[in-house]
């Protein structure tokens, strides 16, 4: 398993690189340009430019896969109006779920914003693709930063549980890391208040509302999804939410497929902070597969989104997309 992880970590490495020496050599970027583009610092940058130079990726790799991902990366950008986007390349995995692929991406971006230490708190969702990019992140010492999840941990399922997420975090980084010890939904917004209420949990909750670093997965609106599948909505919720045509999720959050939110009232029953909050932090979505498309499509075009790690294949769909 360490040397899988070492491997994996290797190739991660490697693709930075080769991103790294595509932009300087080939796009004309100087070295504080690749650095800003790729989350990094500019002695990183340096020092993978300089790699890939001496490794031969400059002649065998760059013109290759990773400036078509870097193409795709630019037309996403320019579209949505993100600020950062990287396109994952493909690993011959599943179309459902490119799982490796976009843990790696997830796990490479994560590392980098620690590393730049830009941030004091990060938010993280929760879900399958999130956890495996925590699985996939080496270890990185971090003591100064708190790690929070921005969604009530309690599920049926603890295997659908966020929390597992933030206990990994802190173990990988040594930093602080916070659950809302809440479940996802309350029964009524009320009910809502009341839980908020109770000592402890307002602040790790205010804790959550101010992340100005929020890292997200991305949820479709149907039996596959994480919230049908972890027993947090019933046919009830799910019909109401198909009634209001949404097709994508996020943190508790509905939106249809023109981006618009909506089932607003279904929203304020959620343990997360409100959709302003989400104006005002830098919003970063991990997610990828052909059955996350027309939610990440939706999440594109909301508007709340200002970066996306996603994988080639979907990013190929969501770029023909953009001019509809």
């Amino acid at each position: 398993m360490l040397v899988e992880a070492s491997k994996n970590r290797e190739g991660e490495e490697a693709s930075l690189a080769a991103r790294a020496a595509w932009l300087y050599f080939s796009s004309g970027m100087t070295q504080a340009e690749v650095a800003k583009r790729l989350g990094i610092t500019s002695l990183k940058a340096h020092r993978l430019i300089a790699r890939a130079n001496r490794d031969g990726l400059v002649r065998i790799f760059v013109d290759a896969e990773v400036s078509e991902c870097l193409e795709l990366e630019d037309r996403l950008a320019a579209s949505f109006g993100l600020e950062f986007c990287r396109v994952c390349p493909d690993l011959d995995e599943a179309v459902d779920l490119p799982l490796k692929a976009l843990s790696l991406g997830g796990a490479s971006f994560l590392k980098n914003e620690i590393e730049r230490g830009q941030y004091d708190v990060i938010g993280i969702g929760y879900g399958r693709t999130l956890a495996a990019a925590v699985a996939a992140l080496p270890q990185v010492a971090a003591p100064d930063l708190r790690f929070v999840s921005v969604l009530g941990g309690f599920t049926r399922r603890f295997a659908a549980n966020p929390y597992d997420v933030i206990h990994k975090l802190a173990e990988r980084t040594g930093a602080e890391a916070f659950q809302i010890p809440l479940p996802t939904f309350a029964n009524t917004p009320e009910d809502k208040a009341v839980l908020l209420a109770q000592p402890g949990i307002d602040g790790v909750y205010e804790m959550a509302c101010s992340a100005k670093l929020v890292f997200v997965g991305v949820g479709d609106v149907s039996r596959d999804s994480f919230f049908w599948g972890s027993g947090l909505v019933g046919e009830p919720e799910l019909a109401l939410l198909e009634e209001e045509g949404a097709v994508g999720e996020m943190l508790g959050h509905f939106f249809d497929a023109k981006g618009r939110v909506v089932a607003r009232e279904f929203s304020r029953r959620a343990l997360s902070p409100a959709i302003e909050n989400l104006k005002d932090a830098r919003v970063v979505a991990l997610a990828g597969g052909a059955k996350k498309t027309a939610a990440l499509e939706a999440l594109l075009r909301s508007g709340f989104l200002n970066g996306l790690i996603v994988d080639e294949a979907t990013a190929k769909v969501l770029a023909a997309r953009a001019g509809d």
